[in-house]
This record gives C-alpha cells, structure tokens and sequence, in this order.
C-alpha cells in the first residue's frame, strides 16, 4: 500500500534525525530553556526580521491552537473560522472544552474575507442583545487552508486592517505553512505574517520534523504569561530541547522551504494527470493537498494500491477524494499515482 492519505505518515527528515542524534548524549536546561532552542528562536526572528518576537516551541497542532486561543480569549470571548477551519472539524472540539465557542463562518475554498469577519464583527455589537451572545474576539485562519488553498498578500492584509479596526486578534494556523510559503503563486513570506498576524505559527509536524510547532507572538497583550498558559494546557515539554534540535535542522539553513516545494512540485505532477485524464477538482490550489472528483469504480481500483481520503460524496457515482504528498513522497511513488490516474497512459 502506497499513502496519500496525509503528509505525516514518515517519521522526519533525515537531517533532522542527524541532528537529534548528534545531541542526544548532551545536558540541557528543559522546557525549551536549552541553548538550542535559543538558536532556533533566533533563527526565527531573523527569518521574520524582528527581534521583539516571543517564539515558544509545542509539540502539536492541537496544541498550538489551544493554547493560543486559551491564552487570547475571556470567558465570554469566542473565535471567527471557516467553517471547514481546522478548529470547527478536526479537533474534536477541543476550543470548545476550554470555554470558547467556535464561531463558524461559510467557506467555498477553505479562506475567509475580510468582509465576512467586518459583518460578524457589526452582527454582533449592533444587535440589542450583543451582551447576551459570544462576543467575537479573534479571528482564527489557517495558511494553506483545510482545502489546501493559501491566502494573498493583500488577503492577509485586508484581514489585518479588520481585525485591528475592530480590535480583533488574528491568527494564522501554520501547520503545514512550509507548503504554502513554496507554492506557485504564493506572495506571503515570514516577515510580512508576523507583520500583519498576532500570532502565528510555523508547523514541523508536517513539513519534516518528528514533532512540534513554532508558535510566534508579535502582540506585546498576548506575549504576557504565555508560558504559564503552555504549562498549565500541559503543552510543556520536559524534554524541550527535542523541539529546537528540530527547528533549527529544519530552518538554519532553509531544509524547511526545500522539501516544502518538493512536495508542492511532486503534488503538481498527480494534479497533471487528473487534469489530463478529465477529472474535475474540487477545490483547485497549488499546495501539496489535492482535491479531485472521480467515480466511484475509478476509486475503488485506485484503493487497491493507494490510501488517500475521502472528501464528500458529490453525487450518486462520483466522491470527491484528497491525495496529499508530504515532504518524504518518493518521485517513484508519485509517477505511479500519475500513471494509474492515467491508466497507465502517462507522457
């Protein structure tokens, strides 16, 4: 069985493993008070082009996004997201736990507007019963998106303008932003985000670590006792320095944007073959997620080789489906999805 059914089926990058093994035998101070995470931090910031950035490493996604807007949000305060956004569906609900309603927005594509979050903002503090309602407090997006599309440079800016209008956070999910920063098209860059976002985070997870999440504060507000809010979510690692070994194999020398394009230049290879053998996406992007509707006798041929996910069913005979490359999918692996798209017919 070959998997494209996500891209954090490996283990991490060779590099990084090196890495970790080279400084295995060595004493550190913990919780993310080693000298490598120290690098790490300053490899970041120099990347972002600032040096008043609080940079703090967690081991996960989940945790990132929970701890984040743990931190940001009060009791009566809840956060604006697509509503295929990665907090609404894939967490299992885990804002909700701690308090703080989801507050979902419509999404053909994954992306949300600056006009969408201005008119939930003016819903909520011009109606009469404003106080008796979630108040809308930060805005929750994720680059590349749940559909694997990325947001423009004057996207991310009108959604700055309105969020600081309205006093508003904004913040950027970036999981999987090594696929997004290196996709065709993309005008984003480490110090634009952090210029216009709260908050954000550069994910390892999925772009070639074993584990682990960089989450960077701009916002001096949101800076304020972070780290006792990582600790008390138990996102703490003991064991910190694992997390800046990793970032720092991944980021001192630009290893993160590399296989980041890889994967985007591997996933536009599968797009090619769809398009060639007639099949219609359902969402069209240039990440490393693609989205595609086939019928259903095509994709039962292909699970006989291949694990991808199932998207939706789109009507009585055709699924719109999910391949995903990552960071570790061989070109040999690839070509062969390409080519039994294609039927074996592939140039």
């Amino acid at each position: 069985m070959i998997y494209f059914n996500c891209d954090y089926n490996e283990g991490a990058h060779p590099q990084v493993l090196d890495m970790l093994c080279e400084t295995n035998m060595e004493q550190t101070d913990g919780y993310g008070e080693d000298i490598y995470c120290s690098r790490a931090r300053g490899v970041i910031r120099k990347l972002c082009g600032k040096e008043e950035l609080d940079v703090h490493f967690l081991s996960g996604g989940t945790q990132a996004n929970l701890t984040v807007i743990t931190a940001a949000l009060r009791p009566h305060q809840g956060v604006l997201a697509a509503e295929t956004g990665h907090i609404n569906v894939h967490e299992t609900g885990a804002i909700e736990s701690c308090g703080h309603k989801v507050l979902a927005v419509p999404s053909k594509d994954g992306k949300m507007t600056a006009g969408q979050v201005e008119a939930a903002y003016r819903s909520h503090i011009e109606d009469e019963s404003f106080e008796h309602m979630v108040q809308p407090k930060l805005v929750y997006i994720s680059n590349p998106t749940e559909l694997g599309t990325i947001y423009s440079r004057a996207e991310l800016e009108a959604l700055s303008v309105v969020c600081r209008k309205n006093g508003l956070y904004l913040f950027m999910d970036g999981a999987r932003l090594g696929y997004g920063l290196t996709a065709e098209g993309n005008d984003l860059d480490l110090d634009v985000i952090s210029s216009l976002c709260d908050v954000f985070y550069i994910g390892g997870t999925k772009v070639g670590a074993l584990f682990g999440e960089a989450v960077i504060i701009s916002n001096p507000v949101l800076q304020e006792d972070f780290r006792y809010i990582i600790k008390q979510k138990g996102a703490l690692l003991a064991k910190g320095r694992l997390l800046g070994v990793q970032f720092l194999a991944l980021l001192d020398k630009g290893l993160y944007f590399k296989i980041g394009k890889r994967a985007n230049d591997l996933a536009e290879e599968i797009r090619r073959a769809c398009r060639k053998a007639g099949y219609p996406f359902f969402v069209e992007n240039n990440t490393n997620q693609i989205f595609v509707i086939m019928d259903d006798e095509k994709l039962d041929k292909l699970r006989e080789k291949y694990a991808f996910s199932y998207q939706q069913r789109v009507d009585e005979s055709h699924s719109a489906v999910r391949f995903c490359t990552s960071w570790a999918t061989t070109e040999e692996n690839a070509r062969k999805l390409a080519e039994d798209i294609l039927d074996g017919k592939i140039e």
